[in-house]
């Protein structure tokens, strides 16, 4: 006998995978709320048909209507699994007796009382193959039953089933087993057998039968019935057997195939192809065998559980080795994968060459560039991510050492030229140490800006006259003591950076060198989004990563204080999101990109960094005071003209046409 035939549930609580159906009806038994009609839906082999019969049996029962029947009486004994069934429970298929006049005939019959039992029960098979004509005939008596009448419907389409009939029956939808479910029921069932089955057989048999129990049995049947004695005499399924008659595809093709995928090793692919065909294995089936472990890899990397869940079932081999590959391919990577896959079998469907078609989809997962979609282009962008290695940094040195390049960046925007002047005066150090050899050593930020005071600095701080740049070194140290209170913060900020960029390394996250090595990236989306916002970062540099904050400091305070406004913060933000897939808040500090250059670029920045904090008084109070001043009958400006004609006037832009 059948194994589905063999282990067909006799009673409710013998029923897997289905407790939301057999637990509100063992209810609705017990208790005596019987309705007079019943519709089953479901997927093809999930139970409806063995639980319609659970149902008659439990209704008939001489001490029912119960959920438990006795399985003594004379109704339960017609009414088992391989019993010989009883005259007034009828099952008929709606696929050979949809018609009119069929349904008229069981009408007809409906109306005579149960000749032996409580009710008389017609279970309707696939009813969605009744006609509508069909359907209308059974309409009154589904509407008003005799009190010993009872319908059981069972579908897989409950949406064929004509809706005045389905509105008055009570429906329960049946639904496939979880794999983890289907494999506890046929280890149970193999332990009845007394048969040896290898473990990698299980997620063979499991994926063959689809999660209905009813073909999972079959293949499960067809196996036992080709397993051969061992040495001991026990009869045993081995892998190998199961493969072959199974026509799955071999997992070391499988995993040879994702290596090469992972290492974009043309060659080893095609080579795994080669394997394919050599074997025997349908191209296509192989096809859905690569799609099926895509899946398995997105959803390890999505659920680090899966494997607990039963969400992804398999030998802890071949589980250990698909964590491995999870780990080597990116989400955007295997998605396109599997979208391109799961495009080349509807091509394959029918085709008269497969392995051609097999090979142009291999072609296709190694070139991303040559698709324009939007899941070629993530995998692009995955990739180059992926080079840059934005998260972990070689060392600690490499992140100190890093913040050099913005700073040339800086130099480059905005002191192109006064960059030529400091140039010939880098022996200027050794003067002012030998004119004050005691006050120098306290201050020791102090002498680097003493070579660009020589140009004309020097007046700004101290309005004295330039011939004596010589008697005043002394002088300006005590006088910039008001402008400390804004280089203090700079100097822990010096400091945070090395620290800063260590915890966001740790969160995964990119460090600020990294963000400096892609801000030309960004500034790329930002001018997407506004041309003004793009404009005013030019004089803008990255300083820190604190956490979820990118610091930027910007040589103009009244810039800098536009750039910290809201709208522009997002803009900002929104471009990170875009070239670095972070989402950080936006500070920008006026004034503390000249305190924190330790070294070379000192001398470059001393001279025209320092101008920008000494008239950071009322000056630029009352410029952001007009600035806010709106009146309502002025014309309105274009935003990108009020910011040119700003940067005209503070930093001495000058507008490039074109």
């Amino acid at each position: 006998m059948a194994l589905y035939r063999k282990y067909r549930p006799a009673s409710f609580a013998e029923v897997v995978g289905q407790e939301h159906v057999t637990e509100p009806l063992s209810t609705a038994l017990n208790s005596g709320r019987i309705n007079h009609a019943y519709l089953f839906s479901g997927p093809r082999g999930c139970g409806k048909t063995s639980s319609a019969r659970i149902l008659a049996r439990s209704l008939n029962c001489e001490q029912g209507p119960t959920a438990t029947p006795c399985g003594v009486c004379d109704s339960c004994v017609a009414l088992a699994p391989n019993g010989p069934g009883n005259m007034d429970v009828t099952e008929l298929d709606a696929a050979s007796h949809g018609g009119v006049d069929d349904t008229r005939e069981l009408r007809d019959r409906a109306f005579y009382a149960p000749a032996q039992s409580r009710y008389r029960i017609f279970i309707v098979d696939e009813a969605h193959m009744v006609t509508t004509a069909g359907f209308n005939a059974l309409l009154k008596i589904v509407e008003e039953p005799p009190e010993h009448l009872i319908f059981v419907f069972a579908t897989t389409e409950p949406e064929k089933v004509l809706p005045t009939i389905r509105s008055r029956t009570h429906h329960y939808p049946f639904r496939l087993l979880a794999p983890k479910t289907m494999r506890t029921l046929i280890e149970k069932i193999v332990a009845s057998e007394q048969v040896a089955v290898d473990d990698a057989v299980y997620p063979l048999v499991i994926r063959a039968g689809g999660g209905s129990p009813r073909d999972t049995l079959s293949v499960l049947d067809q196996l036992l019935a080709g397993a051969h004695a061992d040495e001991s005499g026990t009869s045993h399924v081995a892998y190998q057997r199961a493969l072959s008659l199974l026509g799955a595809t071999d997992v070391a093709l499988i995993d040879e195939a994702i290596d090469a995928l992972a290492a974009n090793d043309s060659a080893a692919l095609f080579g795994a192809v080669e394997g394919v065909i050599d074997a025997g294995h349908d191209p296509r089936r192989f096809a859905t065998d690569l799609l099926e472990r895509f899946r398995d890899l997105i959803v390890l990397q999505a659920v680090p559980d899966a494997v607990a869940r039963g969400v992804v079932d398999g030998p802890e081999d071949v589980l250990e080795r698909m964590r491995e590959q999870a780990s080597q391919l990116g989400t955007a990577t295997l998605t396109r994968y599997a979208e391109v896959v799961h495009g080349g079998l509807g091509e394959m469907r029918g085709a008269t060459a497969p392995r051609l078609l097999l090979e142009v989809v291999c072609a296709r997962l190694l070139l991303p560039s040559a698709s324009d979609t939007e899941a070629a282009l993530l995998q692009r962008v995955e990739r180059i991510e992926t080079r840059l290695d934005l998260s972990i940094p070689a060392s600690d040195e490499i992140v100190a050492a890093a913040p050099a390049v913005p700073r040339k960046q800086f130099v480059r925007r905005s002191e192109a030229a006064p960059a030529a002047s400091p140039a010939p005066t880098p022996p200027a150090p050794a003067q002012p140490p030998a004119t004050p050899p005691p006050a120098t050593p306290p201050p020791a930020p102090a002498p680097p800006p003493a070579p660009p005071r020589q140009a004309e600095p020097r007046p700004v701080p101290v309005p004295a006259h330039a011939p004596a740049p010589e008697a005043k070194p002394v002088t300006p140290e005590p006088d910039p003591e008001p402008p400390p209170p804004m280089r203090a913060p700079a100097a822990p900020a010096v400091e945070a950076p090395p620290a800063t960029p260590a915890a966001a390394v740790a969160a995964g996250e990119p460090n600020a060198a990294a963000v400096r090595s892609m801000w030309t990236t960004v500034r790329e989306k930002v001018r997407e989004r506004s041309r003004t916002t793009e404009v005013m970062l030019a004089g803008a540099i990255v300083r820190a990563v604190e956490g979820d904050t990118l610091l930027l400091t910007h040589e103009s305070a009244p810039l800098a204080r536009r750039l910290c406004e809201q709208r522009n913060a997002d803009v900002i933000r929104e471009a990170l999101k875009d070239a670095l897939g972070v989402n950080w808040k936006i500070v920008c500090e006026p004034g503390v990109a000249a305190a924190p250059v330790p070294s070379a670029p000192e001398p470059v920045r001393g001279g025209p960094a320092e101008p920008p904090p000494q008239p950071d008084g009322d000056d630029e109070e009352s410029m952001l005071a007009e600035a806010s001043k709106v009146d309502p009958a002025a014309p309105r400006r274009d935003p990108e003209e009020a910011a040119l004609e700003l940067l005209q006037s503070e930093l001495g832009a000058r507008r490039i046409d074109g």
